[in-house]
């Protein structure tokens, strides 16, 4: 369920509703009884929590385990770069 943001017309206090997307818009300012005004309110965004949102988490294990064997395998003390020293 959104939540909406409300403005009175009356003692320009905001108010926020908690109701369902069918229900219909609050019309009276629960403070003065003044008339209320909805207002736009930017949505937040999506929060993925868990397995199962990106592609990797689907991957079989043969593809799994064919990545690991193609792998380069680098030396331990050893920083990546191919710089010679003279």
């Amino acid at each position: 369920m959104p939540t909406y943001e409300n403005l009175c017309q009356k003692c320009k206090r905001k108010h926020e509703a908690f109701q369902p997307i069918t229900a219909k818009p609050l019309t009276l300012c629960p403070w003065c009884k003044g008339r209320l005004k909805r207002l736009l309110v930017s949505g937040s965004g999506f929060l993925f929590k868990g397995s199962g949102f990106y592609i990797t988490d689907y991957r079989s294990k043969g593809y799994l385990d064919a990545k690991k064997h193609d792998q380069p395998k680098s030396s331990p003390g050893s920083s990546g770069g191919d710089t010679k020293k003279p």
